[in-house]
């Protein structure tokens, strides 16, 4: 059955995602108004969505233009559908004013409320949260507060933590929220268990938890900074939270988290433009854009967006590694391209030179360790080689020495991308090594160097002291799958074990 489920989800984006999670509760929640089992007429309902959806669109059209960047329509979709289902449809002349103000509100946070071309507030709950302010419209968070929808919000949540990898980041959430809830019933002896069961049935928790807070622009990119977002977010989530008489409503909390999150970690986006695309192996291309980016670390990744009016089911945009160091002065992605390219890369592969792209959300995990002492593995799998050509070519750049052996895993020779700074890289005398190996045994009959597939017996062979290592694992998702069990058998504690993936996925 998960095998059913991953297949699904890796051919779907994050964002894709949550539109068919967003849209299937509000359909569900439609049909359920229509038998009586909500109090809601089901035509205002699905007006109002379709009414949010246009002037979403509409505004963002515009704004967009009016500020010459890339319009994503999933964006301004999601927040839509957000909006109509913690917005309850009242009579047409309410809806229309309360509904109208959210959306723009809502959408101008992108625009107006942004610091370096980055959004600072989640757009549903800013909108939201300035029409209780300015226009005395509450939100009702309808959808979260219904029991016969909570097993569809906890079925889609479920899938999303899924996509996202974000476990942590939601039960860290969930527990901060329900301790921080039943706290004065342990104080006063009250009924924590009817506490936690209110609190889990008949309060937007969980959809706040699997939608609101896992929303990747407005978290902090390192894991740290997200749980202490996490926690920091579910303890103003409590309902009992105030300052003096201001209490914190589900979007304040948000809000408040947001402002957090970007204290500790400020975000940007930033318009790069082509400047030269060269051949780095057989399919893949290494698409090179001139202009700034903030600081990042080797090895972590950021999100693009092409301005495109075509796209398919997975959107127009992506998370790719930055293949270039921070040392270089060009910003380098490293991309393959298979028989039957996604939309995105039919629209990037037709970028000329000045084509513009929009870059933000620099984020992950995938970053050396501090100390140079430690000794590491890399093993790298096809174009998932891409966080290690930051690394190492950091590693020349900054004239570091650090003991470092890497497995790096293609079919053919002519797959190998990047051999160029590797090669370089171990001339350098800087304490790094590669171990090329092919797994096709018909092409390249020259190859003198390995062949087969990475396993235990290799990685011993050329690694003696294997157990003392820490391992860097990128690359498919069911190879980085396959060598966490297999470093696992070995002896290598988890612990010492890092993986790559995105949020979204390519």
């Amino acid at each position: 059955m998960f095998t059913i489920i991953d297949n699904f989800l890796n051919q779907t984006t994050m964002y894709r995602l949550l539109v068919y999670y967003l849209g299937g509760l509000l359909a569900i929640g439609a049909g359920f108004s229509l038998i009586g089992v909500l109090p809601y007429d089901p035509v205002y309902l699905l007006a109002s969505a379709a009414f949010l959806a246009a002037v979403c669109w509409l505004f963002n059209i515009a704004v967009a233009k009016l500020w010459g960047v890339p319009a994503n329509a999933e964006s301004s979709l999601i927040t839509a559908l957000i909006l109509s289902l913690i917005i309850a449809p009242a009579s047409p002349y309410q809806s229309f004013f309360f509904l109208t103000w959210a959306a723009l509100l809502a959408m101008a946070s992108k625009y107006i409320l942004a610091i370096r071309g980055k959004h600072v507030f989640n757009p549903a709950a800013f909108g939201v949260a300035a029409t209780a302010l300015f226009l005395n419209m509450s939100a009702t968070w309808w959808v979260a507060g219904n029991l016969a929808l909570l097993p569809f919000i906890l079925v889609g949540g479920f899938l999303i933590v899924r996509k996202i990898h974000r476990t942590d980041l939601v039960l860290t959430f969930l527990v901060s929220a329900l301790a921080f809830t039943v706290l004065p019933a342990i104080v006063s002896g009250g009924n924590i268990l009817s506490t936690l069961t209110t609190t889990m049935t008949h309060t937007s928790l969980f959809f706040f938890a699997f939608v609101m807070i896992t929303e990747p622009l407005t978290t902090p990119p390192r894991r740290t900074g997200r749980m202490l977002y996490a926690a920091f977010v579910g303890l103003l989530f409590a309902p009992w939270a105030n300052i003096f008489s201001f209490y914190f409503t589900p979007e304040l909390a948000l809000i408040a988290g947001n402002i957090f999150s970007y204290a500790i970690s400020p975000k940007f986006k930033a318009i790069l433009k082509l400047k030269e695309v060269r051949t780095i192996a057989t399919d893949t291309y290494e698409f090179i854009f001139s202009g700034r980016l903030p600081t990042f670390k080797p090895g972590q990744y950021a999100e693009w967006t092409l301005a495109s009016d075509t796209s398919d089911s997975r959107g127009n945009r992506r998370y790719f590694t930055l293949a270039s160091s921070p040392t270089e002065a060009d910003v380098k992605l490293g991309i393959k391209f298979y028989a039957k390219p996604s939309t995105y890369k039919v629209n990037l592969a037709a970028f000329k030179i000045g084509s513009p792209v929009l870059a933000g959300s620099i984020a992950g995990d995938f970053t050396l360790p501090r100390s140079a002492k430690k000794k590491l593995v890399f093993i790298a799998g096809g174009i998932g080689v891409t966080p290690f050509r930051s690394m190492v070519k950091y590693l020349m750049d900054a004239k570091q020495r650090r003991d470092v052996v890497m497995f790096y895993s293609n079919k053919t020779e002519g797959e190998i991308a990047y051999r160029d700074v590797f090669d370089a890289a171990q001339a350098a005398n800087i304490g790094f090594r590669t171990v090329y190996t092919l797994t096709d045994k018909i092409t390249s009959p020259a190859w003198a160097g390995e062949r087969g597939y990475v396993d235990a017996a290799m990685i011993a062979r050329e690694v003696p002291d294997y157990k003392e290592r820490m391992y860097f694992v990128s690359g498919p998702r069911s190879m980085v799958t396959a060598f966490q069990k297999t470093l696992h058998d070995m002896g290598v504690p988890r612990r010492r074990i890092k993986v790559d993936f995105f949020p979204g996925f390519a």
